[in-house]
């Protein structure tokens, strides 16, 4: 049996901080690198707003947020395991959230991460049409295929980091 590996809190209240990731091969979670350069560009988005953490994993993305003070953090993780390891997470850091198995609630901040292998972009289609007004969508993905385009969203970055892209798009 794998030891799950722990990754570490990167900014804010809980910087430094030590959280699990799920103990299975289908989650692998975003490198210290990609959630870096991430919430340095979205930083100032943070504080007081409802975020999404869609396709979960450890739940280290909406851990970051509300490190950074996110007012709300909604887990959106199917995986027994996964679900699992944000519930221990969460307790690590004497925090509460909910955790649901699908996004049917408005938010500000919605971040996506899904699995490399299967990106299921249509459901990530779905999820963005919860994007609040001048919100931002976070998008994590492989090189092939390319995601969709989101309507009503406008591409404000889009970076290259080894084998992940992270594209992040704004709702007017």
């Amino acid at each position: 049996m794998r030891k799950n590996k722990q990754i570490r809190i990167i900014s804010g209240e809980f910087g430094g901080r030590l959280i699990d990731t799920p103990d299975n091969s289908a989650t692998q979670p975003m490198g210290d690198r990609e959630r870096m350069a991430i919430f340095n560009r979205l930083r100032d988005e943070i504080a007081g707003k409802k975020v999404a953490d869609v396709f979960a994993g450890s739940g280290a993305l909406g851990l970051e947020a509300l490190s950074l003070g996110a007012s709300e953090v909604v887990f959106v993780e199917k995986d027994p395991k996964a679900i699992q390891c944000i519930k221990q997470n969460l307790q690590k850091l004497g925090l509460s959230a909910k955790i649901q198995k699908k996004l049917d609630e408005s938010c500000d901040l919605i971040f996506m991460d899904p699995p490399y292998d299967n990106p299921q972009y249509e459901l990530c289609t779905e999820y963005a049409k919860h994007l609040n007004s001048g919100g931002y969508l976070v998008l994590s993905h492989p090189a092939k295929p390319e995601p969709p385009v989101f309507d009503g969203l406008e591409l404000a970055s889009d970076k290259k980091y080894a084998a992940a892209h992270i594209k992040i798009y704004y709702k007017n």
